[in-house]
């Protein structure tokens, strides 16, 4: 049997662990977390850290039916994917500067200043004083995701401790400053295919405070001259970091008919939003990534232009988690993960790994009014 490897077990995950068993793949869960929720979905679990490549390395070489590699829903585990693809003979779509792209703000910044496109001011944590961008800024990890570790400030007094706490949340201890932009904040979801944008979700954030981490996201068909202005600029991108096959997740702003791309990741969006994209365009997006990492070229051609959404199930206090009720009242087409389970110890939302599991649907789910979640 063929086997797939899908490095991390987070909520990310489980689509893409559901999609490989719908094509009759093998998995093998690769995680330091014995209770991630990936490891439950998978055939075979491999208590490993991803970033410890050479005992991932050792651990799958022999295997027999090795098919391909896949990191979903987070940035963190795609220098081991490309490296492993590497040392296992594996396929991967993902060039060196498509790597560096996804995984650092900072050089991201930079490729998009070089292209002619539009960006904010911005300067590493560490620049002096006097080329930091005018406040109000936000300062962010350059190589963390999650939401973790980001800081808006209006005053300079708040800006030593913001970059202190980002570089203590980014694993090599960097920070960014950027000048805060204004206007709509989107998210991007798209499957490229030959260098050029197949299919394409702009989704607007539903938040809650704190506002900088989503809560939920509307994806519908938007306006054509916004769509071709964020389809130029992503395959101008794309096209420069020699990367021409697969998803792409990225976060941006629309101000006044100008669109700004703020960051990427060369991978299905975490929170819902590559089975969003899916349910959008009638094409299965997951089960299309899982086919391209075992070097297949999946059918990404579009069959309606719908609008989908994705709601955020979320602990209501810290606590104990006793029981998420409600579920079967959920439309029977809702796509729910849920990843949490009875006796865990849940937090409020705060951060994207927070979260309880979440709900795809073609209208909005009233999570409030259909889900009790009991904390004790």
């Amino acid at each position: 049997m063929r086997r797939l490897v899908i490095l991390g077990g987070s909520d990310g995950t489980v689509s893409a662990f559901r999609a490989a068993r719908r094509l009759g793949l093998a998995t093998i869960c690769v995680d330091m977390r014995q209770d991630a929720p990936g490891v439950a979905e998978a055939d075979e679990f491999l208590h490993l850290s991803t970033r410890d490549v050479p005992a991932v390395a050792a651990a799958l070489r022999d295997r027999d039916g090795l098919a391909g590699l896949l990191a979903p829903g987070s940035d963190i585990n795609l220098p081991s994917l490309v490296e492993l693809a590497r040392l296992l003979g594996l396929p991967c779509g993902l060039t060196d500067a498509t790597l560096r792209a996804s995984t650092d703000k900072l050089f991201f910044r930079e490729v998009c200043e070089r292209l002619g496109l539009p960006g904010p001011r911005y300067c590493a944590g560490d620049a002096d004083s006097a080329l930091r961008p005018p406040l109000p800024v936000i300062v962010k990890p350059v190589d963390s995701g999650s939401s973790r570790g980001i800081t808006i400030c209006r005053e300079p007094g708040e800006l030593p401790a913001a970059i202190a706490h980002a570089k203590e949340v980014s694993p090599t201890g960097r920070a960014l400053i950027e000048e805060l932009l204004t206007g709509e904040d989107l998210c991007a979801e798209a499957m490229l295919q030959d260098g050029r944008i197949a299919l394409l979700g702009l989704s607007r954030r539903v938040t809650a405070p704190p506002a900088v981490v989503a809560v939920g996201h509307d994806m519908a068909p938007a306006d054509d001259v916004l769509e071709k202005e964020v389809v130029r600029q992503l395959e101008r991108v794309c096209a420069d970091l020699g990367y021409r096959d697969g998803p792409l997740n990225v976060d941006l702003f629309v101000d006044g008919g100008q669109v700004t791309l703020v960051e990427m990741g060369a991978r299905i969006g975490g929170n819902g939003l590559g089975e969003a994209l899916g349910l959008m365009h009638g094409v299965d997006t997951v089960e299309a990534t899982v086919r391209l990492a075992i070097g297949e070229r999946p059918d990404l051609t579009p069959a309606r232009r719908v609008p989908a959404h994705v709601r955020v199930l979320r602990a209501p206090a810290e606590g104990t988690l006793v029981s998420i009720d409600g579920l079967e009242s959920l439309p029977d087409g809702a796509e729910v993960v849920v990843v949490a389970k009875p006796g865990d110890h849940v937090v409020p939302y705060t951060e994207c790994r927070a979260k309880l599991g979440y709900v795809v649907d073609r209208e909005p789910p009233d999570l409030d009014a259909l889900i009790r979640i009991d904390v004790r």
